[in-house]
């Protein structure tokens, strides 16, 4: 069961007319909410980022946050499984095919989809990933739905085997095509800094939150494809990924060829503050 202009409805009865924006211009934004035990995770810091693309391509948000909140119990409600992945989608609406901005209603729809953890494979040996130079625009930190260059730089891992492809641009590293990137130096956390080329990661910011409460040594800021390529551990973070392993890239091994003490360590917190926020009822 999905949501879609006020209504619900089942996913195979959903319909969006052809001159749609989203479909003629890519022209929207969108939102990936992991829910655990039936609880959407983190979903002020969503909601924070939704605004923040909203205002980003000047499109009004067509719900208050008490609305959104319900909408999203509403459609968890309607859907069988505990945890799932919430893809909300806001396009400018239905016009005539003119690049100036048209007075009409956004099309919202709000989808779900089982949410899977992780594999044991990957959890115990780790992923593989490719490099590839960053070609995409330079406002990275909206969410746009126009993903066509996350979707030819993922295929490249795709065709070589691998999960996923990080991205350089000027020789330093930017994130991945649909993930958040970490580097462990000289046994320190490194992070890229948020910037226009990077898009603000929820998990990102839960992982320097739990270093910091840890007092695992970090450090945001630029880092060289030097130090990407000759990291000690390379880490992969997203809000249905949560923390991965990268321990093969561009066919050499990445430190010792298997999940790290930095992964471990992280991957145990992280799902002890999870688990810890699902029992409280802090999810929201």
């Amino acid at each position: 069961m999905i949501y879609l202009n006020g209504k619900f409805m089942p996913i195979e009865e959903a319909c969006i007319p052809v001159l749609d924006r989203g479909f003629i211009f890519g022209d929207g934004v969108y939102e990936v909410i992991p829910v655990y035990s039936r609880k959407p995770f983190r979903l002020e810091n969503h909601l924070h980022r939704l605004q923040h693309s909203l205002d980003g391509i000047r499109l009004k948000n067509p719900h208050s946050e008490t609305e959104w909140r319900d909408l999203f119990d509403q459609v968890i409600a309607k859907n069988k499984e505990n945890d799932q992945s919430l893809y909300l989608h806001i396009t400018r609406g239905v016009a005539k095919r003119d690049h100036a901005f048209p007075q009409v209603p956004p099309t919202v729809m709000i989808l779900s989809n089982p949410l899977l953890a992780p594999s044991e494979e990957f959890l115990r040996n780790g992923i593989t990933a490719v490099t590839a130079i960053d070609n995409r625009w330079i406002r990275c930190d909206i969410k746009s739905i126009s993903l066509l260059p996350n979707v030819l730089l993922r295929q490249l891992a795709v065709d070589a085997g691998a999960v996923e492809t990080i991205m350089i641009r000027d020789s330093f590293l930017t994130e991945g095509a649909a993930s958040s990137i970490f580097v462990v130096k000289d046994q320190v956390l490194l992070a890229p800094p948020k910037s226009h080329l990077i898009l603000p990661g929820i998990t990102y910011e839960v992982v320097l939150e739990l270093a910091k409460a840890n007092n695992i040594a970090y450090e945001i800021r630029e880092i060289t494809e030097e130090e990407l390529r000759n990291a000690e551990e390379i880490l992969l973070t997203s809000s249905t990924k949560e923390i991965m392993a990268v321990t093969c890239l561009d066919g050499q091994i990445v430190g010792s060829g298997k999940p790290g003490a930095k992964f471990a360590q992280l991957h145990k917190l992280y799902q002890h503050y999870k688990a810890t926020t699902m029992r409280g009822g802090m999810a929201n």
